[in-house]
């Protein structure tokens, strides 16, 4: 039986950030949520009345979990919470690039790598850091060469749990899942890290395969 991390953090307060960690916040209620974002104007609307984001049910998790175990903060208030986690959620976004090699086609990650290089620098002891938000293939190798470099002397799992949600039904697909995918390379990692699905989601519907593969997965669903 692993043990349930006790504090995550979301890098990126946007649509699947926002959502997925309410949920966890809501299911998981002895788990510490942080989400953080640059953005301080979308972290106050999270903390206020009018969301950020509108999917039928999250007004109603929001006012459950917030200030309880679940904390929107403006990111460079929250280095602290990366500091403590056990796992960090990368949840930016991955715009096509609008100059470089791969113009209008490739990826442009340069928020990915943004995150994994303030995780490097301010996590501590060890951390499962999953990527949530949608990458090109080997995208994972990216952060673990970024996260590599660090000299704070932290250690490092990457792991990645692509979404599959549909906007007016975000809540739902959160709660009753058809499948959940974890892809990653440490057994420790990914037994963790399904601790938290576990809690609410039947243990067939969550899937394990290697780190490429997920990445690979969510692309295939998002042509289909």
């Amino acid at each position: 039986m692993h043990t349930l991390p006790r504090k995550i953090v979301c890098i990126g307060a946007g649509y699947v950030g926002g959502p997925t960690m309410a949920v966890i916040a809501a299911r998981c209620p002895d788990v510490q949520v942080t989400v953080l974002d640059l953005n301080a104007e979308r972290i106050a609307a999270w903390n206020g009345g009018s969301l950020p984001v509108f999917e039928p049910g999250l007004p109603e998790i929001i006012r459950q979990v917030r200030g309880r175990n679940l904390h929107f903060i403006p990111q460079a208030q929250g280095l602290a919470a990366l500091a403590e986690a056990d796992v960090v959620f990368i949840s930016v976004q991955t715009p096509t690039k609008t100059t470089g090699p791969g113009a209008g086609k490739a990826s442009d990650l340069q928020y990915v790598e943004a995150c994994a290089r303030l995780i490097a620098e301010h996590a501590r002891g060890h951390t499962i850091v999953v990527e949530k938000s949608t990458m090109p293939v080997r995208a994972a190798e990216r952060i673990q060469q970024i996260l590599s470099t660090t000299q704070a002397g932290g250690t490092f799992a990457v792991l990645s749990n692509p979404e599959f949600l549909a906007e007016g039904t975000a809540i739902r697909d959160l709660e009753h899942p058809d499948r959940v995918l974890i892809g990653g390379e440490d057994p420790a990692a990914v037994a963790a890290f399904k601790s938290i699905y576990s809690s609410w989601v039947p243990p067939e519907k969550i899937l394990t395969t290697g780190l490429w593969s997920a990445e690979l997965s969510k692309l295939a669903a998002n042509a289909f």
